[in-house]
């Protein structure tokens, strides 16, 4: 068993949310390092806080959500975390004898439109933030400091999970995660940060143009300010996580592969070499524009589907059940008004009358109002269960 002395010692250097014991100076990259680290963990609480203040319960539910507690607990928990995060590396900037950069102001509004849209920009920012820790952990210097930003990592590998949960993708599409640079975060980040001197110039921004969501086959469309309105000579490149280098395309035929599930990310560069996956080694000076992240969800999990219907629809049951006349006739009713599907109703021997369904119901948690005819002649309705 480890002595109180040796435990203490061994958990001591990760406690940086209480006052640090650490006072010398130290290496000016690992301070700027942390500077940038914390300006991220800003901008991550930023974006939960300014969610959660934009939408209600009942635009949970209507983003296709079978419980809005559900995800307003994982959206509240996440903030926290980086709230506590930037508090940390703030008296750790501090102790080190640097100055936190503070003044930034974060703008999500075109982002916030809708649940949707915030869910998965949500789930673009624990994906960088991931991307930035990984990237940056090859240039810290002192090994306490790079222990801290790891044990931030791994928790926000955490928060990157449970969005690609939410969002309906697979819960650990990859075996490896994607490393950037702060100037590829920046080109993902920088749009929405404003009012404060960053230590690093971003690249281009690069914009996905079509709708929808990305499966194999699609053939991505762009826009940047960097293109200058010519492509030729371009290229597009895909880099997913574990592989050794990027999907090198030509960039009027950038068409997502089969085999791909989870985070994708785009590049515009000058020449058809592929981009190194490897932070260390990348070759960056042929980059154009990028990155930007696509998620290409192939892969359905029973995980995701706890949490959502996938859409505002939801699955009619199979199950059938003998009601009255009385009953039968007003559903009937009701249902010529609501839907243009056909019924009827077919009395039995006791005069009872059974009523099926070929439609779904309206809404997560609803009645089902249609009604259709069976092979048989029978009408029945699916879904609640009526004696």
């Amino acid at each position: 068993m480890l002595s109180i002395a040796i435990l203490s010692a061994l958990v001591a250097p990760l406690l940086v949310s209480a006052a640090p014991l650490r006072r010398q100076a130290a290496n000016s990259t690992d301070v700027l390092v942390l500077q940038f680290a914390d300006v991220l963990e800003q901008f991550e609480s930023q974006f939960y806080s300014q969610a959660l203040s934009t939408f209600v319960e009942q635009d949970f539910i209507e983003a296709g959500f079978i419980d809005a507690t559900l995800p307003i607990q994982q959206f509240t928990s996440i903030q926290s975390d980086e709230s506590t995060h930037d508090s940390a590396l703030q008296a750790e900037i501090a102790a080190l004898g640097g100055t936190p950069i503070t003044g930034c102001s974060f703008d999500f509004t075109e982002v916030l439109s809708d649940v949707v849209t915030m869910a998965s920009t949500a789930r673009i920012v624990e994906n960088v933030g991931v991307s930035a820790y990984l990237g940056a952990a090859h240039v810290i210097s002192d090994p306490q400091l790079l222990t801290i930003a790891a044990s931030i990592m791994s928790v926000e590998a955490r928060h990157q999970t449970v969005l690609n949960i939410l969002n309906g993708g697979s819960s650990i599409p990859q075996a490896f995660d994607i490393a950037f640079s702060p100037e590829q975060v920046l080109a993902i980040a920088s749009e929405f940060i404003s009012g404060c001197d960053l230590p690093f110039t971003a690249n281009p921004t690069l914009t996905v143009t079509n709708t929808g969501s990305m499966q194999p086959g699609d053939t991505i469309s762009f826009s940047s300010s960097a293109l200058n309105g010519s492509t030729d000579g371009l290229f597009c490149q895909m880099l997913v996580g574990g592989a050794p280098t990027s999907i090198s395309l030509a960039f009027s035929a950038c068409v997502v592969p089969s085999g791909i599930d989870g985070p994708v990310a785009l590049f515009i560069t000058s020449d058809s070499q592929p981009i190194d996956n490897n932070i260390v080694n990348q070759n960056t000076n042929t980059i154009v524009a990028g990155p930007t992240l696509i998620f290409v969800d192939t892969v359905v999990e029973e995980l995701s589907e706890v949490a959502i219907t996938g859409s505002a629809t939801a699955s009619a049951s199979s199950s059938e059940s003998t009601i009255s006349p009385a009953q039968a006739s007003a559903i009937i009713s009701s249902s010529d008004s609501d839907s243009s599907d056909s019924s009827s109703s077919s009395s039995s021997s006791d005069g009872t009358v059974v009523v099926v369904s070929t439609s779904v119901v309206a809404s997560p948690g609803g009645p089902n109002l249609y009604s259709g005819d069976a092979d048989d002649g029978s009408v029945t309705v699916n879904g609640w269960s009526m004696s």
